[in-house]
């Protein structure tokens, strides 16, 4: 599923085999988004994770950081699977 500008934002909605993964997903989000200044409206519920992007600071529309939080979140996405907790082992110290 591709990101959809409805209302103003960017979505997208993302699922994973628990919990614990959606929880981990969040995490690495949060991180990136930090650094970026720029932090999603989300919801968790069990295994899915939905999140919606706009600049506050624009008037809550989209923009180009919006576009840049949502390729950076698809690219966090993109590692979850079979080689995901390799993934995360980069991360942690």
């Amino acid at each position: 599923m591709e990101w959809k500008e409805e209302n103003n934002r960017l979505k997208k909605s993302f699922s994973f085999k628990d919990f614990s993964e959606a929880f981990a997903f969040m995490t690495r989000v949060a991180l990136v988004a930090e650094k970026m200044d720029h932090h999603p409206y989300w919801t968790n519920v069990y295994n899915s994770v939905a999140i919606e992007l706009s600049t506050h600071d624009a008037g809550d529309i989209v923009t180009e950081k919006d576009h840049k939080l949502a390729k950076a979140v698809d690219k966090i996405y993109s590692h979850y699977g079979t080689n995901f907790f390799a993934f995360l082992s980069g991360f942690v110290p």
